[in-house]
């Protein structure tokens, strides 16, 4: 049986919410057992975001995670609040952009991503989110890459679906970026 208990959190309006939906979304496109259970900060932009997936191959008795198989940690609030959260052997993903500081663990897997500075380099600057989505799904195999993109396609419509490419191409460098580290 397979369980992937990730946690996502950052500042409000870096697209946390976003990835765990997509996640999320894209489990159910493949028949899995899903739960996104998430978490605001009083402010609406700034202010503190998190959200909690499971993705199972059977039911899911609960969408509170006590320990996480994996935790992305896009701002350092973030990481001070959640790296304590990771199971042993678990998966640490850490936007290297915004933090500085290292991790206290040394049980975890940990892959440190410069998500803002590869999105600028991308023409996308809004697409950090993209790109540490892309570096999650490699690192877990918690959805296959297709599923996400059927995902971002029913998502992007109207004047939206302009982004579909560049979205795309965020994700392929986050696994890319992953694949590289050999993580």
């Amino acid at each position: 049986m397979t369980v992937h208990k990730i946690i996502i959190s950052g500042f409000g309006g870096q697209g946390v919410m976003m990835m765990g939906q997509m996640i999320a979304y894209a489990g159910m496109l493949e028949d899995k057992q899903v739960t996104w259970l998430p978490a605001y900060g009083p402010e609406m932009r700034g202010g503190t975001a998190n959200c909690s997936i499971i993705i199972s191959d059977k039911p899911i008795s609960s969408p509170i995670i006590s320990k996480a198989t994996a935790i992305v940690a896009m701002n350092y609030p973030s990481l001070l609040k959640f790296e304590s959260v990771a199971m042993t052997s678990g998966l640490l993903l850490i936007n290297a952009s915004l933090i500085q500081g290292k991790t206290t663990r040394t049980d975890l897997t940990t892959l440190e991503i410069p998500v803002n500075d590869i999105a600028v380099t991308l023409k996308n600057d809004k697409a950090a989110n993209m790109v540490m989505l892309g570096a999650l799904l490699y690192c877990t195999n918690v959805v296959e890459p297709v599923s996400l993109y059927k995902v971002i396609e029913k998502l992007f419509t109207g004047d939206k679906a302009a982004m579909i490419p560049s979205n795309q191409l965020a994700i392929e460098t986050g696994i890319n970026f992953a694949r590289q580290k050999g993580i």
